[in-house]
């Protein structure tokens, strides 16, 4: 019996229509990221697209800055074969650079602020980077400032390139000769605003060349993050003093020398918490998995398109992925304890509560559990105790010194003493205090070296940690 074809499935040759043969290198998949046009916002009389950057094989819209910039080096003898690139970096430009430098031989020696994401700094060092932290709360002309901490690497170690982002031409030729023209053919050039954020200014400079050039009516709009001193240059002609913010990758404390502000038609400044609260809706309503910075770029977009009095055509970017956030942007207890998450007050301990069983976020143990287990589980939640609960009751509290006594003796190879039960090592003698207390009452329990246990009449509500008062202090310091 002849075997019969099934029909394929409707709209599958569109879809194969789409693929390409297989291309030679990842390499060759920088650029050429696809437009998205968003539906679910409110946009005013515009339509606003959206050029998903993530879709670059490493993860953001700095892989076309450090193609560009490696080829260039090359090209005039400032990089040779087996040499090593240095860069200061957000994070993303050292994803680039790692994703293309490594495979053609080089060292990357990355020198990268502290408040970057864990997930980015992981990213980098399994590429096979060097990772160098240095200090987020210091300006140009520290030396711990990170561009100067990079320099002075790259100066001190013969043969290096010092690759610098911020004043590199090749940084916004990149974007001139790729990112616009992309978007100027996907829109059937027909691009009214291109919103863009600030980092080295490469993305600006570069598209802002590029529309002058073969669309003038094309508005170049700045999103800011608030404390940067870009967008209040712009409104005013004064250079104020810097700020802090959370977001990452745009926002300066100087003007980059690649950053051509006289591009720029319009800028906004948006608060860290609307751009948080922007990309989590991204994620939510379109489905779209975007870093910090693109909730920036889309706060920016939304209020420039709900400005408008006559139909326009906006595009703006999604940064880099969200993937390399999932620590920070969309964990709702981080948010918290960064003031970012709207939080009902009540002026005492239940105010500094994080985690809690009411909530279901709060990591505890069971009493027959094994230390082993305790273990674990303060390790992959980063704490350094846990509530014991039996029956959802407050039994007792394991903390790290606790699972170290029962367990530390001389070395047998065996692993009898980590199966011992939980209840065997657990402090039961609890103080507790009552969630309606003050913050007063914090500090005779941390004098004692011990973690804060809260109750809510009879109901255990949550532990306080002297790093939760600390967090707490801060955000009220604001």
């Amino acid at each position: 019996m002849s075997e019969q074809r099934k029909a394929a499935p409707e709209g599958a040759e569109t879809n194969l229509s789409r693929l390409r043969p297989p291309y030679a290198s990842v390499l060759d998949l920088i650029g050429q990221t696809p437009i998205v046009e968003l539906t679910k916002f409110d946009t005013g009389k515009c339509r606003l697209f959206i050029k998903l950057e993530s879709q670059n094989p490493g993860g953001s819209i700095k892989d076309r800055i450090a193609l560009s910039m490696i080829a260039a080096a090359e090209k005039s003898g400032a990089l040779k074969r087996g040499g090593t690139i240095v860069e200061a970096t957000a994070g993303n430009t050292g994803l680039g650079l790692a994703q293309v430098g490594i495979p053609k031989g080089y060292r990357i020696i990355l020198v990268v602020p502290d408040k970057m994401s864990r997930e980015k700094i992981q990213h980098l060092r399994a590429l096979g980077a060097e990772v160098r932290m240095t200090r987020s709360d210091v300006g140009k002309g520290h030396p711990e400032y990170y561009q100067d901490m990079a320099e002075k690497i790259a100066a001190e170690l013969p043969g290096a390139f010092y690759a610098n982002q911020f004043a590199n031409p090749a940084n916004p030729l990149a974007h001139e000769t790729t990112t616009g023209p992309e978007i100027f053919s996907q829109l059937n050039g027909d691009v009214d605003a291109v919103v863009v954020g600030v980092g080295s200014g490469g993305t600006l400079t570069g598209l802002g060349r590029y529309f002058a050039k073969h669309s003038p009516k094309t508005e170049m709009v700045l999103a800011d993050p608030v404390g940067s001193v870009l967008a209040p240059l712009i409104k005013t002609g004064k250079m104020e003093e810097a700020g802090s913010w959370t977001v990452e990758g745009i926002g300066e404390d100087f003007v980059p020398p690649n950053a051509d502000l006289s591009l720029v038609k319009k800028a906004y400044s948006i608060p860290d918490k609307q751009s948080m609260l922007a990309v989590r809706d991204l994620l939510s309503k379109e489905g779209i998995l975007a870093g910090s910075s693109s909730g920036t770029l889309l706060s920016a977009a939304l209020r420039y398109c709900r400005e408008q009095t006559t139909a326009k055509r906006v595009v703006t970017f999604v940064c880099d992925s969200g993937n390399k956030y999932l620590s920070k942007v969309f964990d709702d207890i981080w948010l918290a304890e960064q003031g970012l998450a709207d939080q009902e007050q009540h002026g005492d301990l239940r105010d500094l509560v994080m985690r809690s069983p009411r909530t279901g976020d709060i990591v505890t143990v069971g009493p027959d559990e094994s230390l082993l287990n305790a273990y674990g589980r303060m390790r992959r939640s980063d704490v350094s105790q846990l509530p014991v609960l039996d029956d959802g009751k407050l039994i007792g509290i394991v903390d790290e010194s606790d699972i170290l006594s029962k367990v530390d003796g001389p070395y047998d190879g065996r692993w009898d003493r980590f199966n011992g039960p939980v209840r065997s090592a657990m402090t039961s003698s609890l103080h507790t205090l009552q969630a309606s207390q003050t913050l007063d009452a914090l500090l005779p329990v941390f004098d004692r070296n011990e973690v804060a246990i809260v109750f809510d009449g009879d109901e255990f509500i949550g532990l306080i940690t002297r790093i939760d008062l600390i967090n707490h202090l801060r955000r009220r310091a604001k």
